[in-house]
Order: C-alpha cells, then sequence, then structure tokens
C-alpha cells in the first residue's frame, strides 16, 4: 500500500516538474530530497528522461526534412537579414539623431511643469498670504490716519479670519505676536484722544454756551437801551454787545483742538448750532473701541468720574465775578456749554450717561449757580448790571430749558432778587430826586414860545385854560423839579417794567409788581427826599411856598401816572384788587411839613422882629410914630404874605400865633 502512495507521489512530482516554470522547481526538488525514496525517484525519473527522448527521437525523425527545408530557406533569409539589419541599423542611427531633439524638448517640457507646478503653488500660497499682507497694509494705514475704530476692526478681522488661512508662515507668527500690542495701543490711544476732548471742551465750554445762548437769542443788541418818555417798552431777549464774540466776550477759537470744530462768526451767516463747534467722535471712538474690546464698563466709569470733576471746576465762580456782566457770563457760559455736550452724548449714545446721572448733575448744578447768585448779586449795587444780569439768568434759564432741563428755581430766584433790585433802584432814584432838589431853583417856570410851552407839556400833564390865554413870554405855577420828578417817576416804572419781563409773569402779577414798587418810591423815597429839603437848613419861605405848590401838581399827576402803568401793563385800572397809588397821600404829607415848616419859620421870624424892640421905659409918652422893629415887621409880612397869594386854595390861612 506504501509503495503505490510513492509511486502515486512521485507521478505527480514528475507531473509538477513537467508543467511548472523551471525559476520555480526549487520546491518540488525539494520535497523530493526530504523524502526516504531518493533512489526510487531517480529511477523513475531516468525512465521519464528515456521516454521523452525516445519521443524527441521520433519528432525529430518525423520533423527532419522540414527541418532541413527550414534550414535551407533560412540560408536564402540570411542576405536579405544583413540587408534588413544594415536598413534598420541606418534607421536606428537616424532615429536616435532625430530622438535627441525631442528628448531636449521633452526635458525642457518636464522643466516648465515642474516651474508651472511651483508657480501654481506659489499663486496658491500667495492667495492666502496676500489677504494677510493687505489687511495688515491696511491696518497700518488706518492707524497712520489715526481711524483706530477701523483699525480694531481690521485687527479682529486678521485674527480670526485671514492669518488661520494663510498658514504657519514667520511673518504670521510675527503678526499674532503683535496684535495684543496693537490692542493695547489703539485702547491707549483712544483713552488719550478722550482726555484731550474732555480738557478741550472745558477749556472751550465758554465757546460752547455762547453760540448756544447765541441760537435763543440771534440777534446781539444792548441789555439796558435808553428809553423816551411815553414810548412803550417792548420786549428785550437779547443779551447785548457784550455777547458779540469780538467784543469784551469770548474771543472766538481760532486754534484746532481736539474735540472743537474751528467755526468762524459771521453776523450775516446763520448761527451755527452748538453741537455743530464740537467734534464728538473721540468720545463715539473711545467708546466704541472699549466696547469691542469688553471694557466698556471701564470706560463709561472713568468718563462719568472725569465729567463730574469738571462739573465742579464749572461751578466754582471767580471771586470778582460780580463786578461785571462779563464775569457772569462766562459763569453761564461754561455751564450751559457743560450740559450742551452732556444732553448731546445723552441722546447720541446708548448707555454712556444716562437720564438719572444727567439729572443728577442738575441738580448740583441748579442749586450750586442759584447759591452763587445769591451770594455774588448781593454785591451789585447798579440798578443797570442787576438789570442785565437779571436778563442774562432769564436767557440762561431759556437755554437750558430748550435743552430739557427744569429751570423754574431759576424763575423763583428771579422773584427774590426783585426786591434786591427794587432796593437799588429806590437808592438810585433817592440820589436823583435829592439832586433835581438841590439844582432846583425854586422858581417858576419861565415859557418864551411855543414851542417851550409843548415841550413842558410833553414832559408834564398839565393843564390850565387860564394860562392858556396869556400871551408869550409867560410862568407856569412850579419849578423844574416837577417836571423832572414827573420824568424819573415814569424812568422807575420803565425800569420795574424791565426787569419783570420774561418772568413768565400774568399781567396782574407785573401790574402789581410795578404799583408795590411805585408806592415805595413815592412813600419812602420821594417822601424823604421832600422832607430833606423842607428841614434844610437856610430854606427860604419862599422856597417852602414853591415845595407846596410842586407837590399840589404832582398831587395832580399821580392820576396820570396810574393811567400810564395800566398802559404799560394792559390792565385796566379798575381791575378788582389794583394796588392804588399812594401819591396822594404823600404829596399831601410833604405839603403839610412845608405849611408847617413855613409857620414854625414865620413865627421864629416875628420873635427874632420882636426881639428887636428897644423900649425907652423913662419917656414921658409916646414919639406918635411907630418903631423901627415894627416898620420892618410889616414890611416883611407884607413881601411874605404876598408869596402866599400863589398858594392853592387851602393853604394860605396861617396863624401867627399858637
Amino acid at each position: 500500500m506504501a509503495s503505490v502512495e510513492i509511486v502515486a507521489e512521485h507521478e505527480r512530482i514528475l507531473r509538477e516538474i513537467e508543467s511548472t516554470d523551471a525559476n520555480c522547481i526549487g520546491p518540488t526538488l525539494r520535497s523530493v530530497y526530504d523524502g526516504q525514496e531518493h533512489g526510487l525517484f531517480m529511477e523513475k525519473l531516468d525512465g521519464r528522461i528515456r521516454n521523452h527522448d525516445r519521443d524527441i527521437e521520433k519528432m525529430c525523425n518525423h520533423h527532419f526534412q522540414g527541418f532541413v527545408d527550414s534550414i535551407t530557406e533560412l540560408l536564402k533569409v540570411r542576405a536579405e537579414a544583413q540587408k534588413l539589419k544594415s536598413q534598420v541599423t541606418d534607421t536606428n542611427q537616424r532615429l536616435q539623431d532625430d530622438g535627441k531633439g525631442l528628448v531636449s524638448c521633452m526635458d525642457d517640457l518636464r522643466r516648465c511643469r515642474l516651474q508651472q507646478r511651483n508657480i501654481a503653488t506659489t499663486i496658491d500660497r500667495l492667495t492666502h498670504c496676500l489677504p494677510v499682507l493687505e489687511m495688515y497694509s491696511k491696518l497700518q494705514e488706518q492707524m497712520r490716519l489715526k481711524r483706530y475704530y477701523p483699525a480694531l476692526r481690521t485687527l479682529e478681522q486678521l485674527e480670526q479670519t485671514c492669518l488661520p488661512r494663510a498658514g504657519q508662515y514667520r511673518f504670521c507668527s510675527i503678526m499674532a505676536e503683535n496684535i495684543p500690542r496693537v490692542r493695547t495701543l489703539i485702547k491707549d490711544t483712544a483713552m488719550s484722544q478722550l482726555r484731550d476732548f474732555l480738557e478741550s471742551i472745558r477749556k472751550h465750554s465758554n465757546k460752547i454756551g455762547e453760540t448756544a445762548m447765541k441760537q435763543v437769542c440771534p440777534l446781539s443788541r444792548p441789555l439796558s437801551p435808553p428809553l423816551s418818555p411815553g414810548r412803550r417798552l417792548r420786549k428785550e431777549a437779547g443779551l447785548g454787545a457784550a455777547t458779540e464774540v469780538d467784543g469784551h466776550g469770548s474771543s472766538p477759537v481760532t486754534e484746532q483742538d481736539s474735540g472743537i470744530l474751528d467755526v468762524e462768526d459771521d453776523e450775516d451767516d446763520e448761527v451755527p448750532g452748538a453741537q455743530e463747534l464740537v467734534d464728538f467722535s473721540p468720545v463715539y471712538c473711545c467708546l466704541h473701541i472699549y466696547t469691542v474690546l469688553g471694557a466698556r464698563e471701564e470706560f463709561e466709569n472713568y468718563y462719568r468720574k472725569q465729567r463730574r470733576k469738571q462739573a465742579r471746576l464749572v461751578l466754582q465762580p471767580h471771586s470778582n465775578m460780580h463786578e461785571t456782566l462779563d464775569g457772569y457770563r462766562r459763569f453761564f457760559n461754561q455751564i450751559i456749554g457743560f450740559f450742551v455736550v452732556e444732553d448731546h452724548i445723552l441722546h447720541t449714545t446708548q448707555g454712556l450717561v444716562n437720564r438719572a446721572y444727567v439729572e443728577e448733575l442738575w441738580e448740583l448744578a441748579l442749586s450750586k449757580t442759584i447759591a452763587a447768585l445769591r451770594t455774588h448779586s448781593s454785591y451789585c449795587s447798579d440798578p443797570d448790571l442787576v438789570l442785565d444780569l437779571k436778563n442774562l439768568i432769564v436767557l440762561f434759564a431759556d437755554t437750558l430749558q430748550g435743552y430739557g432741563f427744569p429751570v423754574s428755581q431759576l424763575f423763583d430766584m428771579l422773584l427774590e432778587m426783585r426786591e434786591q433790585y427794587g432796593e437799588i433802584l429806590l437808592k438810585k432814584w433817592n440820589l436823583t430826586f435829592r439832586q433835581a432838589l438841590d439844582q432846583d431853583n425854586y422858581s417858576p417856570i419861565p415859557v418864551a414860545t411855543e414851542e417851550d410851552y409843548r415841550q413842558f407839556s410833553s414832559q408834564f400833564p398839565f393843564q390850565d385854560p387860564d394860562l392858556d390865554k396869556l400871551p408869550f413870554p409867560k410862568k407856569l405855577p412850579f419849578s423844574e423839579f416837577v417836571p423832572k420828578v414827573y420824568c424819573q417817576l415814569k424812568e422807575f416804572i420803565y425800569a420795574c417794567l424791565k426787569y419783570s419781563e420774561d418772568l413768565h409773569l400774568s399781567s396782574t402779577e407785573v401790574d402789581d409788581m410795578i404799583r408795590k414798587s411805585t408806592n415805595l418810591l413815592l412813600t419812602r423815597t420821594l417822601s424823604h427826599c421832600l422832607q430833606y429839603a423842607i428841614k434844610k437848613k437856610n430854606v427860604g419861605l419862599a422856597e417852602l411856598v414853591q415845595l407846596i405848590l410842586n407837590t399840589t401838581h404832582l398831587e395832580a399827576s399821580c392820576v396820570y401816572l396810574e393811567g400810564f402803568i395800566s398802559n404799560i401793563t394792559d390792565v385796566p385800572p379798575d381791575t378788582a384788587n389794583t394796588t392804588k397809588l399812594y401819591g396822594t397821600s404823600t404829596f399831601k404829607d410833604a405839603r403839610h411839613a412845608a405849611e408847617e415848616e413855613i409857620y414854625t419859620n414865620l413865627n421864629a421870624k416875628i420873635d427874632q422882629f420882636l426881639q428887636l424892640a428897644d423900649y425907652d421905659w423913662t419917656a414921658a409918652q409916646g414919639g406918635g410914630a411907630p418903631s423901627d422893629y415894627l416898620s420892618d415887621l410889616i414890611a416883611f409880612l407884607c413881601s411874605t404874605f404876598s408869596v402866599f397869594t400863589h398858594l392853592p386854595v387851602g393853604t394860605q390861612k396861617f396863624s401867627l400865633f399858637s
């Protein structure tokens, strides 16, 4: 059984050797040498070889003639093959020669393709790098032009988009390292610009406030224009010549400062808005930058802290502010300029300042301003300055009210100042009345022509039909003191009316204030001045008589004064609860005092004459002629009583003895 398997195995190996390539016969032969029947296999192999040899020999014998024929044919082909070989060699040589150029071209093409590939790679890399370089160049240009907020946006785009796409290049790493430093530089620069802006608006708040006032009052004119008697006082709204930019007020800003635009003033052009003078871009830029950097709260706290400090500085008036109107104007302009900026910031930014913050600053400013005005106005003794100050305060209040700030407390303070203004007016008119009394000649006014008569009639409401019938020249019964006092009374009423304007008072309130002030002028100031003239030393009886005449005519003119007040206030005199003028009692008291003084002086003069009596107590009888002192006394009394004939009815009876 084993020999059968061995024989079958040898057969398989032989078939495998016959069918397998010579290069792969090694494993087959190894299996023969690994077996135990090597000799048997060699015998089997020799037998197979002899079989194949016999097959080959049979085949050769069968094909020998064909082989001989083939050799014969091959010999015939030999010559042709040599010839063909020669032709092939020539052709090959020519092909080689011609192929050298092609190979050279192929090498060039290969190099071109390599360059093309490198160029494409370079273009691809540059496509990613150029945006980085362009963005960085744009960043540098924005930094050069100080456009920091766009630069911050460019920096953000460069960091988040362009640099990641560019890849790991050295310049990209350098740029990435510089980004935090650039951010810090932008932040510091923006804060520096904000500081410059805050300093600039602090320095130019006077200019900003002046412009805001001009928007409320575009036409500058004198604050206290002279008034002619009988002319209806028109409503004043202007600040006066002192508000002109080239006057004694603030000069225009000619330098280019951070935050303040250079706007030239032209009287013919429209007054620019106060906000138009200010370039708020540093605030907006810094706000946006800090918002992008996540430090908005830090910026808001810094801004509010600095503005509170500036508010405290603005609200500190100069010690000599009360000396001139310009001092008050600068004080008001700075306050207005401060709040114009805050109001604009409030309405153009989201949350940088809020309404509560601005209201807190305004309450502080209002209390400080009112306290400063009360303190400094108390030093003022010039009514024109007080009136100009009142107009300036009204314009100050109207300007701030236009920006939405409550100003009712300012008008309440102006009503308080009204009493101070009235006292100052009384002091001024006290000097005016005394000066008129001192300069008066206590003689009837001579009138030479009709024109002179009309002139005095226009100054004082005097009507006397009997005097009108007399030819010129003639005399008015009163002295020059009367028309002067009457005109001064009207000027006082005008002065009171000027202060009452623009205080948001009704016509009835204005009329009541004027009447009360006029009553004080009559009962206190003019009454004291008349008493002063009556009690003055060396005053003669003729002067006292003329004073009685003067007070009589002034008393009669009180009706016209009441009509004058009603005319300028548009309040009818018969209105309920209308205050009446006390002029009648004032002039009656003065007249009674003059009569009493005449009585006293006349008795004293009679006593003097009687003291001159020199009696001869030893004479046996009288001389038959009156004494000299009695003659002089009678002559004095005759001349004195002749003066009394000019007195009005009711004042011509004087008792010579008490």
